[in-house]
């Protein structure tokens, strides 16, 4: 068998570092979700927050984490390794003014007329509902300027990523959560004294969390060199280089996101609650996609474009397929542990105050939806990078449009019978297709890559997952008295599932000789002088 690159050590190192941060945002994002949850259960306020949201997180999604970043990783990585660094600094001095003076006409444009992109998202039945549109539209037009900051972060993020710095950009959403929270609790105390309602407190958290997002990077961003060179320069031949791969990958992207529109319009029509429910479990499902698929995506980016810089095509192909390889052996455990575990996990950390039991069995059920499509979401973020740097971006382009055309025909097959699960169902299969469609081409692209080696590591993560499937269900078995005592007792017996569920998993994929992982036993061992 052919062995893991030798970047793979190096990938792993930097996800792992961008992992931990993640995870510390990740569980901030939990209890920011916690403090929704509690203050408003699911249903009215939180199903107008969750529409008003929408659309400046989908502009973000586009603008800020998804085309710019990866195209401006790109075009940096090129300028840092053939141009030097006074061309370098110019060129991120020109993007970032560009971008503000972009995304600031976009967000006047967004807060003007909010009113009837609002109009636009929702049926008819959400309209009716006394109060609820004039409430998604004021929080909207809120959260507006919440762009500018996101996306100016992400710029930020990218520089950092490739001048090697992981952890400080992966932790700033962590400052956004923290921001939201603390922020967002504070005003939504005062917001009734000024006669407005509680959310509204919560929407201007969350435009204080956008900017200690950006805050937070700034002073690393300062210690890594970085000279700011304010300019504005529409023929700057990098600029331009960067709108020609954004240009291509924002269309690709626009299907993901008119998904997300989709869905949106028809939760609306379904039961109150629904759009809450969405989104409580798409939170769920997000933390491990996050941690793994974000992870590894930020770690491999600057290794990939490097490679493709330098043309060296044979160790891209090694870092792509070890990459992937990492990515099924985190993503296919957690899927199955989110399907098995999904209602407890709901239950301790969603059930308080405003959010009831039926709350909780309705995100399990869209939460294990979800959770179907986890590897295919997380190896895409990996997926369409590649085809950034070797400058292919028209196959994501396509695989998009076949994602929104699928999702939107099982949408509509479904939403009759599966209520709110057809649209996390959907979603998830479309996916699913997405990635069967990219891995093809991406195996032509590269000229091929070792499918013995990335099949001979899925055989061995499958057999591991199936035995902590085994392992949870016993376990659920003996416990569900202890499940059942209360509050502390779901407590203990979700966390004895998991650790046991995860303690299976590694022992039997270690056992099965899995390379990545025994390459990282085998240091760790050397490292504390452990059987050597």
């Amino acid at each position: 068998m052919k062995k893991p690159s030798q970047d793979t050590g190096k990938i792993a190192k930097s996800a792992g570092t961008v992992g931990v941060a993640v995870m510390c945002s990740r569980v901030l994002g939990l209890v920011r979700e916690q403090v929704f949850a509690s203050f408003f259960g699911a249903g009215f306020a939180f199903d107008a927050f969750v529409v008003a949201f929408r659309i400046p997180n989908l502009l973000r999604d586009l603008f800020g984490e998804g085309a710019l970043s990866a195209a401006f990783v790109a075009v940096f990585s090129d300028y840092e390794a053939n141009k030097g660094e006074k061309a370098t600094w110019a060129l991120a001095g020109n993007v970032l003014v560009f971008i503000a003076i972009l995304l600031s006409c976009l967000t006047l444009v967004g807060m003007l007329f909010a009113e009837q992109i609002v109009g636009f998202m929702v049926e008819a039945g959400y309209k009716s509902i006394p109060g609820k549109f004039a409430l998604t539209t004021l929080l909207s037009t809120i959260m507006f300027p919440f762009l500018i900051f996101i996306s100016l972060s992400s710029v930020v993020m990218g520089i950092l990523n490739t001048r090697g710095r992981f952890f400080v950009p992966a932790l700033a959403a962590g400052f956004f959560n923290l921001g939201s929270i603390i922020g967002g609790v504070g005003f939504a105390l005062l917001m009734p004294r000024f006669g407005q309602p509680p959310i509204v407190g919560m929407a201007i958290g969350t435009l204080i969390g956008g900017m200690l997002q950006l805050a937070c990077q700034l002073p690393v961003l300062f210690k890594a060199g970085f000279v700011f060179m304010p300019q504005l320069d529409l023929r700057h031949p990098g600029l331009r280089r960067i709108m020609k791969l954004m240009a291509p990958a924002v269309i690709g992207l626009a299907p993901l996101q008119i998904n997300v529109l989709i869905n949106t319009y028809f939760a609306s029509s379904l039961a109150e609650g629904s759009l809450s429910w969405l989104s409580y479990a798409f939170r769920l499902f997000w933390l491990p996609v996050g941690l793994f698929g974000v992870a590894l995506s930020t770690a491999t980016l600057p290794v990939i474009a490097r490679y493709a810089a330098l043309k060296d095509m044979e160790k891209l192909r090694e870092t792509y397929a070890s990459s992937l390889t990492l990515a099924f052996s985190l993503t296919i455990p957690a899927s199955v542990g989110l399907m098995l575990l999904g209602e407890p996990i709901t239950r301790v950390i969603f059930q308080h105050g405003n959010f009831d039991s039926l709350a909780t069995v309705r995100t399990a059920e869209a939460l294990s939806c979800y959770a179907v499509g986890l590897f295919a979401y997380s190896s895409v973020k990996i997926m369409v990078p590649v085809f950034y740097a070797l400058d292919e971006t028209r196959y994501p382009v396509l695989g998009s449009f076949l994602t929104m055309a699928a999702n939107v025909l099982l949408v509509w097959l479904t939403i009759g019978f599966l209520q709110h699960k057809a649209l996390a169902l959907s979603i998830s299969c479309a996916m699913i297709l997405n990635f069967l469609f990219l891995s093809t081409v991406l195996y032509r692209k590269l000229a091929g890559y070792s499918l013995r080696y990335l099949l001979s590591g899925l055989g061995r993560v499958l057999c591991a997952s199936l035995a902590m499937a085994l392992c949870l269900f016993g376990v659920q078995y003996l416990l569900a008295p202890i499940a059942l005592a209360g509050f502390a007792g779901s407590v203990v017996a979700l966390a004895v599932a998991i650790a046991t569920g995860g303690a299976v998993y590694g022992i039997t994929l270690y056992a099965l000789g899995f390379k990545e992982l025994t390459v990282l036993v085998e240091r760790v061992r050397q490292r504390f002088g452990w059987g050597v």
